[in-house]
């Protein structure tokens, strides 16, 4: 028997990712399953499906995708030289955001497959004979747990949408949009279930664990609890679980974060402790499918100046996302916390010989003051007045560089795309315990992160510290003191001050319109800080229905029923 789905338009369609495989032995297709409904009620279909949900997952960094939905048009990163092809649709809030764009359709075909494969899943492990009843629930808790990632994605973007949660054996045309409320009702329904059915360790690196589907649940419960005007089916309770959850995160002594907030952008860092849950890519190229992309989305120009040529180490820039002025100008103390000038990649260094620059030395040199003194290297200082002039040459985002791949022109990177991680966790926690007063304690978890956010005793700073930021010398004292929050410091805007909290500890990590849309801040915040985005209106909150849906849909109600306001 063949399964037709609306999202799922065959079986192969609905496993097509799982013979792209993964650097885990989990990913490793090795025994091709059958297109036969009753498979995946047994042991080997079971790990077929999963494998194919977390494939599914790849999709988000594979390309131009997730950078473009949760980076580009807010307040922290606009659009450098080469905006690409989404630049005017999703920064500039042009007329090319609209239901045809390719970027959104993708999003949502790529994950209603994966919600298709996870239902699928549960409804054939919830009749199977041949699984235990504790098999069963772990199969159906790592599919709850992708579905509700899934979902969750898609109703931060859309609002509206349909709730599948079954599998049709016939075609289906008629799929109405679900109320919102039911949909985030429906995601802490799979998280809560997954919960307390998921093992306390994953089974494998990138798979989940009680941990990874506690901080989701808790991110899910915030979110539903931020909203003020919006409906999102917002209970009394919101709140209070998003901290219970949290901190069920923070108390099992699973997760540390790291010692230096550096030590999270190294290569050689991978898979490290602070991260809960990452999407799993790998560098050999016969199994990594599109890879993993963000490495060139962050980078300016080098390769032109001096002593410069194009290398791993300094990656393939394509110019997409350069910070604003309130990146770099209002977000930090740039003198005290070091988050800020760890962030970026501020100096680059000869890799091959010129007009007095040897190999190794300093060859461009980024800063936000002017430089006294004449130097052989290029100096960029940055332009506050008109920051387009920065859009060819601007500090380079740290976080995604990827030279271990195999050649400098090589788009497939095998970096993990870190989706949870511990610092984030301290910071749902602070944020949920101040929603409900309890700023003692939102001030205390706030510390951990600026503990680590602080230059350390005896930490050799970088040199902007005393070129550009008025510190001294060889200063190597703590600047946790300079940079300690209380509960005072918390009272007046609190949600702001949360907001920008966030924005310095989550910079580019694919949060960022999400959190403002959350907040209900977006048009605030975008407008007065990226001047690119100017046609930003109130129903931009939500993106439009892909139009090959529309068209799909049979019977096909109102238009105003079937697409989101603003769109038609």
């Amino acid at each position: 028997m063949k399964i037709i789905n609306k999202y799922i338009t065959s079986l192969v369609i609905g496993i097509c990712f799982l013979f792209i495989g993964a650097c885990q032995s989990y990913l490793e297709e090795k025994n091709p399953p059958r297109l036969d409904p009753d498979f995946y009620s047994t042991k080997q279909g079971v790990e077929s499906a999963t494998t194919a949900v977390y494939s599914y997952m790849r999709w988000g960094a594979g390309d131009e995708r997730f950078n473009v939905l949760t980076e580009y048009g807010t307040d922290l990163f606009t659009q450098g030289e080469d905006p690409g092809p989404y630049g005017a649709a999703f920064n500039q809030y042009g007329s090319q955001l609209n239901p045809d764009a390719a970027v959104l359709y993708g999003l949502w075909e790529n994950h209603y497959k994966a919600i298709g494969t996870a239902n699928l899943v549960i409804q054939q492990v919830s009749a199977s004979s041949e699984l235990s009843g504790e098999q069963k629930d772990a199969a159906i808790a790592e599919m709850s747990f992708g579905r509700a990632l899934f979902y969750f994605d898609l109703v931060q973007q859309f609002g509206s949408i349909p709730l599948v949660l079954d599998v049709a054996f016939e075609a289906r045309t008629d799929y109405k949009r679900a109320p919102i409320p039911a949909v985030y009702k429906q995601i802490i329904t799979d998280l809560r279930f997954a919960v307390d059915k998921l093992p306390e360790n994953a089974n494998a690196t990138g798979r989940a664990s009680r941990y990874a589907a506690a901080h989701l649940l808790a991110k899910v419960y915030l979110t539903r609890g931020s909203a003020v005007d919006d409906q999102r089916g917002q209970q009394s309770t919101d709140i209070d679980s998003a901290l219970f959850y949290s901190e069920e995160v923070l108390k099992s002594g699973k997760f540390t974060l790291q010692p230096n907030f550096s030590d999270l952008w190294d290569i050689n860092n991978q898979g490290n402790n602070e991260v809960i849950f990452s999407v799993q890519f790998t560098y050999d190229l016969v199994f990594n499918g599109d890879g993993n992309a963000f490495h060139m989305y962050w980078g300016s120009w080098y390769e032109d100046q001096p002593g410069m040529m194009r290398d791993l180490a300094n990656d393939r820039p394509f110019r997409r996302h350069r910070a604003t002025n309130k990146t770099m100008f209002e977000l930090y103390d740039r003198k005290n916390d070091s988050r800020f000038y760890k962030s970026f990649k501020w100096t680059y260094y000869a890799n091959r010989a010129a007009s007095n620059i040897a190999i190794g030395d300093t060859s461009i040199y980024y800063s936000l003051n002017a430089v006294m003194g004449n130097h052989v290297y290029k100096t960029f200082v940055w332009n506050k007045s008109d920051p387009t002039q920065n859009n060819r040459y601007f500090p380079n985002l740290l976080k995604y560089l990827d030279p271990k791949r195999a050649s400098v022109n090589e788009a497939k990177g095998g970096r993990e795309w870190v989706r949870m991680r511990l610092g984030e966790t301290y910071l749902i926690a602070a944020e949920a315990a101040g929603r409900k007063g309890d700023y003692e304690l939102a001030a205390n978890y706030i510390n951990e992160i600026r503990k680590r956010a602080a230059w350390h005793d005896g930490e050799e700073k970088m040199p902007q510290f005393w070129k550009a930021e008025g510190g001294a010398y060889g200063d190597l004292k703590n600047s946790y003191g300079e940079i300690a929050v209380t509960p005072s410091d918390l009272k007046t805007s609190f949600v702001d001050f949360m907001l920008a909290e966030r924005g310095r500890e989550l910079l580019g990590e694919t949060n960022r319109w999400e959190d403002l849309v959350r907040c209900e801040k977006l048009e605030e915040y975008v407008k007065t800080a990226n001047p690119d985005a100017v046609n930003l209106k109130t129903f931009h909150k939500y993106r439009p229905i892909p139009q090959q849906h529309i068209d799909r849909l049979n019977p096909q109600g109102l238009i105003n029923e079937e697409q989101n306001e603003g769109y038609f």
